[in-house]
């Protein structure tokens, strides 16, 4: 029998929690990589995980395979959740940490997630600056100058045609540069063997499933 598509493994949680696991399998690891490019705190990223796993039992009735793919869902929906989480901490100031999301990692797990976001220091950055666009520019740029997928792999996670996203991300590239004109030197970046010549939202994988750093901003300002 051939293993189901992630399209599969959503409408059959959105009857029961039975295919939650495995849908929690193949995709922990993006969502851990997700949570380190746009949170600084361990804690914060175990708890964002948590979220999007439970938003994805709560919510895969949502989902319409006609409308794009499981994993553009997945990638909109763990958006949605950063965003409200980042408004929320600056909102608060200091976040009161939630207990439920802190089992989503290991204890093991925490050395590696605190070296990852080391690494991501400036890519959190970017994401701040990416905050202040129009959402519909921000989230394609998202998905290429900090999670660094390529046009095609972002116009599948999208559900838009390849036409339409360069289209899309070169008057949002256009619209990042301003933004981050504009932007004082960020305090957090560091550099980790960065290309200062590289625009981060022209760099990129060849597909979701790569997992090497991204570019970082630097080619912007």
């Amino acid at each position: 029998m051939p293993e189901p598509s992630d399209e599969d493994l959503l409408l059959a949680i959105a009857a029961g929690p039975g295919a939650l696991a495995e849908f929690y399998r193949r995709h922990v690891g993006r969502i851990v990589g997700f949570g380190v490019r746009r949170f600084a705190d361990p804690e914060d990223v175990a708890d964002f995980v948590a979220d999007v796993f439970v938003e994805v039992l709560a919510g895969a009735y949502r989902f319409d395979p006609r409308r794009g793919s499981a994993l553009g869902w997945l990638y909109g929906l763990a958006g949605n959740i950063a965003a409200a989480s980042l408004r929320r901490q600056a909102r608060a100031g200091a976040a009161v940490r939630r207990l439920s999301g802190r089992a989503a990692l290991d204890a093991d797990d925490y050395d590696r997630v605190e070296a990852q976001i080391d690494a991501a220091a400036e890519l959190r950055a970017t994401y701040r600056a990416l905050l202040g666009l129009p959402e519909t520019d921000r989230r394609l740029l998202e998905l290429v100058a900090v999670d660094g997928l390529g046009p095609a792999a972002v116009a599948e996670a999208a559900g838009l045609s390849a036409v339409t996203v360069r289209v899309r991300l070169a008057r949002a590239r256009q619209r990042l540069r301003t933004v981050l004109a504009t932007t004082p030197d960020r305090p957090d970046a560091t550099n980790h063997g960065t290309n200062r010549g590289t625009d981060p939202t022209t760099h990129h994988r060849t597909s979701p499933a790569t997992h090497h750093a991204p570019a970082t901003s630097e080619g912007l300002r």
